[in-house]
C-alpha cells in the first residue's frame, strides 16, 4: 500500500516530518489546520478539545497560523454558549491557494481553489490536442495558469503550487509523462515545459479524479474503485484512503483491461481493449454520431428520446465496463464502484448492463455501483485540491515560502 498521491511524490510539498520538537510543532500545526478545516469556525477551546492539546499550546500553534494568513478570526462565537465566548477560527479565504490544470484530449483546463475549497478562477480552452506536439500544447496550458493566477491574486490568494491532471502513464518524479497514447505523447518532461516559481507535481487523470471524488465526494467510502471514462478511461484504486499506486506507479490502467483479445487494435498496441468498446468515441462510432463539443450530451439526449441506436450503444459500453470491471473487483474486493469523468452522464443507459455483467460475474457478493457527482470536473478539482491538502499537511512549509 502506498501514500496518497500528496505524500507520495517527491516533488509535492507534503512529506513526511521528522520526530523531532520541530517536526511534532510542525504536525502540531498540521492538525490545527485540518481541524478547522473539516470542522470549523471553530473557537481556540474546541480545537483544542478535538486534537487533544492543551488550550495555550493551541493557542500559540493558532497564532502562529493566523500571522501567517492560513487562519483567521471571525468574531465571537455565536450567542447562547455558557462562559466567555471565544472567537471563532476559520480557514483563511485569501493567502495560498491550489492550481489545477487539466490536458485533456479535445481540451485544456486551470483552475484555482482557496483554502475553503472554493474555485475562485477558471479558464478553459476546448480544441483537439490529439497529434499536436507537447510543446504548443504547454505553452497555451501556461497561458490559462498565467490567466487564473493573475486573477486569483487580484482576489489576495497566491499559488502555493501547480498539479496538472493528464491522460496517461506519469514517472514517479511526478513531472514526465511516460506515455499518453490518445495524445501520442511519449517521455514528455512537463517540468521542463512548463517553468513555474512554484512547486509542479504531474499525476495521471484517473488518480486525480479517485482523490477528488475521495476528498469531496458524499458518502464515499475509503476502500473504491474510481473509474474514470471519457476519450481514454482509467481507473484509480483507492484503499484505505490512499491511492494504490503500483511498482512504477502505473497502477489503474483499466481502459487497457482486453474485453475481446481478437478485438480491433488500441492505440496501447495491444487488440480488443477496454476503450475501443466503452471509449467515449468508441460509444459515438456505435451510435452513429459524429464526433464534435457537447457530444455526451448530445448523446444523452438521443437516449433519453429513445434513439435504438443510441441505446445500443450505451448498452455495449455497459457491458464491456463490467467484464472489464469483474477481474478487478474480484481481485480487489473494494467496497464500492465509482463511475466518473464525461460517461458519467450516461449512466442511466449504462449503468443496467453494467451491473448486470457485474452482479453475474463476481465472486461472493455484489459491489455497489454509483455515479460521481463530479462528473468530468473530477480530476481538475482533483489537482487543485492536492495542493491544498499539501498546504493543510504542512502549513509551516508553505509559510517559509510565501
Amino acid at each position: 500500500m502506498t501514500a496518497p498521491l500528496h505524500e507520495a511524490h517527491p516533488a509535492s510539498p507534503g512529506r513526511a516530518l521528522p520526530d523531532t520538537q520541530q517536526g511534532m510543532r510542525r504536525r502540531n500545526l498540521a492538525r490545527v489546520m485540518h481541524t478547522v478545516s473539516a470542522e470549523g469556525p471553530l473557537s481556540r477551546a474546541a480545537v483544542a478539545s478535538r486534537i487533544g492539546l492543551t488550550r495555550a499550546a493551541v493557542s500559540t500553534l493558532v497564532d502562529e497560523l493566523i500571522r501567517t494568513g492560513l487562519l483567521q478570526e471571525l468574531g465571537p462565537e455565536r450567542p447562547g454558549r455558557v462562559g466567555r465566548p471565544g472567537s471563532a477560527l476559520a480557514v483563511s479565504d485569501r493567502g495560498p491557494a491550489g492550481i489545477g490544470a487539466e490536458v485533456g484530449v479535445d481540451h485544456l483546463a486551470v483552475c484555482a481553489v482557496d483554502l475553503r475549497g472554493q474555485v475562485r478562477a477558471r479558464a478553459v480552452r476546448h480544441g483537439a490536442n490529439r497529434g499536436r506536439s507537447p510543446e504548443p500544447v504547454v505553452a497555451e496550458l501556461a497561458g490559462l495558469v498565467a490567466r487564473v493566477v493573475a486573477e486569483a491574486e487580484g482576489e489576495g490568494l497566491w499559488p502555493a503550487g501547480l498539479a496538472v491532471a493528464v491522460p496517461g502513464l506519469v514517472a514517479p518524479d511526478g513531472r514526465t509523462v511516460v506515455r499518453a497514447p490518445n495524445l501520442d505523447w511519449r517521455d514528455t518532461d512537463l517540468g521542463a515545459l512548463l517553468p513555474a516559481d512554484f512547486p509542479l507535481v504531474v499525476d495521471n487523470e484517473a488518480n486525480f479524479g479517485g482523490l477528488a471524488e475521495l476528498w469531496l465526494g458524499e458518502g464515499t467510502p475509503r476502500d473504491f474503485l474510481h473509474v474514470s471514462a471519457e476519450i481514454g478511461i482509467g481507473a484509480a484504486v483507492v484503499v484505505d484512503g490512499r491511492l494504490l499506486r503500483g511498482t512504477r506507479g502505473f497502477a489503474g490502467e483499466l481502459g487497457h483491461v482486453p474485453v475481446h483479445p481478437g478485438g480491433p487494435p488500441c492505440g496501447c498496441g495491444g487488440h480488443g481493449c477496454l476503450e475501443q468498446y466503452a471509449g467515449e468515441e468508441a460509444v459515438l462510432r456505435a451510435a452513429g454520431v459524429e464526433p464534435g463539443e457537447d457530444r455526451v450530451d448530445l448523446l444523452a439526449e438521443r437516449a433519453a428520446a429513445g434513439d435504438e441506436a443510441v441505446r445500443r450503444a450505451l448498452r455495449g459500453a455497459g457491458e464491456a465496463l463490467g467484464i472489464a470491471l469483474t477481474g478487478a473487483v474480484n481481485l480487489l474486493d473494494p467496497e464500492a464502484v465509482v463511475l466518473g469523468g464525461a460517461l458519467a452522464g450516461l449512466a442511466p443507459w449504462l449503468l443496467p448492463a453494467l451491473r448486470e455483467e457485474l452482479d453475474g460475474r463476481t465472486a461472493g457478493r455484489a459491489c455497489p455501483v454509483s455515479v460521481s457527482r463530479l462528473g468530468p470536473e473530477g480530476p481538475l478539482l482533483g489537482a487543485a485540491h492536492s495542493v491544498v491538502r499539501a498546504v493543510l499537511d504542512d502549513p509551516a512549509r508553505v509559510a517559509e515560502r510565501a
